[in-house]
This record gives C-alpha cells, sequence and structure tokens, in this order.
C-alpha cells in the first residue's frame, strides 16, 4: 500500500469508505461483516477510515471503535463528519452547541480521545457562508479535540466556499469516470495549489463501475440504490453518479472497450481516481472480505496510459457529461 501526504500526516492512498457498514442505506451488513471489512482492510494497508454520525446513526463509528480496541491508535487516521444526523435534524445541526455535542458523541462511539479529522457533512451553501460554523471547528481544534478540520461537498460552488478558508485542511468530493468535473473545471488544480487534502468518495459510482450488474439486478428497499435514484432522499449524484440506474448501464457498456489489457472494470476506475496527483486518498466502500482486499490492490496497480486517460476524459465530456444529474 502506498501513502500520500495529508498535511502533516501520511495516509494510505486507498482507504475504507465506512458508509456500507452503517447498514441504512446500502442493505443490511451483519455485524460479523462489517468487522471483517474493517480487518481486511487493515490487513492489507488501510489506515484511513473515514465515516460520519450519521451512517446507521452511529452504528459505523461503533462498530470502527470496538474495532480499534485492538489497534494501536497511532496506526490510524480517523475521520468522521457532523452535520446529517436526524436529531435534532436542520437547521439545528448547524448550532454551534449541536456541532460540538455532536463531535463529542463521536468521539464516544469511536472511544478517542481526538479525531484526525472532523468534516462538514454536504452542508448547504448558505450555511458553508456561516462564519459560525467555521468558528465552531475551529474552537473544536484549539480544545483538542479534532486535529484538523474540512469539508464533504456535493458541488463545486460549495467546495469553492470552503477554500476561501485558509485553515481548511480537506475536500472529500465525488470523483469518478462518470464524475470528472472537479478535474476539468479545475477544482483539483486549486487544491493543490493551496495544499488542501482531496478524499475521493464514491470512486465506483454506487457500483457501477463494478460492472457487475445487469438490468434485472436489485438492492434492498432501504437501499439508497433503489430509493435515492432520482434524489428522492438526498443528493442525487450520490447514486450511480446522478445517471440513474439504466442510464448508468449504457454507459458502462460505451466504457468497457476502453478498459486496457491486464486491467479490469473495477481496477481501471480505481486506478484513474489515483493517476491524478491532487487526490490524496480515495474511500471506496465494501460489504465484505472480498470487495474490501480488490479495492486495497488498487494502489499496486501501474499508472494507466497516457492515450487512456484521453480516451477517457473524452468520454465523459461526449458521452457521460450531458446526462449527468445533481449538483456539478
Amino acid at each position: 500500500m502506498k501513502h500520500r501526504k495529508f498535511g502533516a500526516a501520511s495516509v494510505s492512498e486507498v482507504g475504507l469508505g465506512c458508509w456500507q457498514i452503517g447498514g441504512d442505506q446500502w442493505g443490511d451488513v451483519a455485524e460479523i461483516d462489517a468487522i471483517d471489512v474493517l480487518r481486511a482492510s487493515v490487513e492489507t494497508g488501510v489506515t484511513f477510515l473515514d465515516t460520519a454520525d450519521v451512517y446507521g446513526a452511529g452504528r459505523s463509528e461503533e462498530l470502527i471503535g470496538r474495532f480499534l480496541k485492538n489497534y494501536k491508535r497511532a496506526e490510524f487516521f480517523i475521520a468522521s463528519k457532523f452535520g446529517r444526523f436526524p436529531r435534532p435534524g436542520w437547521p439545528g445541526n448547524f448550532d454551534p452547541t449541536t456541532i460540538r455535542e455532536h463531535t463529542e458523541n463521536s468521539l464516544k462511539r469511536l472511544g478517542i480521545a481526538q479525531l484526525d479529522l472532523t468534516q462538514l457533512h454536504c452542508l448547504p451553501l448558505e450555511q458553508l457562508k456561516r462564519a459560525e460554523v467555521w468558528d465552531t471547528v475551529r474552537a473544536l481544534k484549539r480544545e483538542g479535540k479534532i486535529a484538523r478540520f474540512g469539508a464533504s461537498v456535493e458541488s463545486t460552488a460549495e467546495a469553492e466556499e470552503c477554500l476561501k478558508h485558509a485553515d481548511c485542511a480537506s475536500l472529500q468530493i465525488i470523483f469518478n469516470i462518470f464524475r470528472q468535473t472537479p478535474e476539468t473545471c479545475g477544482l483539483l488544480d486549486r487544491c493543490a495549489k493551496q495544499n488542501v487534502s482531496v478524499i475521493v468518495r464514491l470512486p465506483l459510482a454506487s457500483g457501477l463501475l463494478t460492472g457487475k450488474y445487469t438490468p434485472t439486478t436489485t438492492f434492498a428497499p432501504e437501499d439508497h440504490r433503489t430509493n435515492n435514484r432520482n434524489g428522492e432522499r438526498f443528493n442525487v449524484g450520490e447514486t450511480f453518479a446522478g445517471l440513474g440506474f439504466e442510464g448508468g448501464l449504457a454507459m458502462v457498456e460505451k466504457l468497457k472497450p476502453l478498459v486496457p489489457i491486464g486491467y479490469t472494470l473495477p481496477q481501471l476506475a480505481l486506478r484513474w481516481c489515483l493517476d491524478h496527483p491532487a487526490v490524496t486518498t480515495i474511500i471506496p466502500g465494501a460489504r465484505n472480505r472480498t470487495q474490501a482486499v480488490a479495492n486495497t490492490a488498487a494502489s499496486d496497480l501501474p499508472p494507466l496510459p497516457a492515450t487512456t486517460l484521453t480516451k477517457l476524459r473524452e468520454f465523459f465530456l461526449n458521452d457521460v457529461k450531458p446526462h449527468v444529474r445533481g449538483p456539478d
């Protein structure tokens, strides 16, 4: 596993996104399977764990906390998020008292004294413009409850707002072969110039880029891949890259001829993200050990040929982008 700089820290370039093990928006994941995902990830070199208080209403954090008891705290970079917990909900979640309460609850569930990173969790743009929100996380940093802060965003407009804060350590963005705007609009370059770490979520576009789905594939009723295909519950871009299931499958078929010899489609998708030097770490999720091991193997793959990168950019601009929904 290769590592990259996250400010003064060093993290595995392939991390683990822990949304799935919350067990509420990707179908049920049994506790034994969730722990096995964490164990397999760590055994293959993962040091970066990304979670949020809302994943399973705290379940993801609790499982990580139990898992960490068997390891040295210093071996891991633990990132969580606040802003979307169901209680009290919006807009109460953005009050300084609630931000503090939610952060302290995350620390308790994780069983740690300090978060390596806390992130504003897809807050509305009007909230990102409130100095009070940023001043609150600055206070938490001074108090030692967090080591640094950043934001998980849904659009380039939100990202640009966050970049106005020189002490914003990171941005977490949707970035994959089907969602290339952060690169084509210059956002990644701006992050690199400001030394802002970039965390890539959904690098496999909700599983579309594994290539294993067919028109007959079904998901559990509570799975966002069932109930958020048109943005019914949250940002449509979080689900199948905003292409919809059928549209996404069609794009996968157009993409397959571009996969170079020696790569599988998911390997291509993960390696493509890592080939952008501004990217610090990617956080694919997993529901079982096999998926976790396959994800981490992307770190050992050679960079993609320049000709492939050019073809994939053209594919996005000409074929995919006109069909992408959700904030850009």
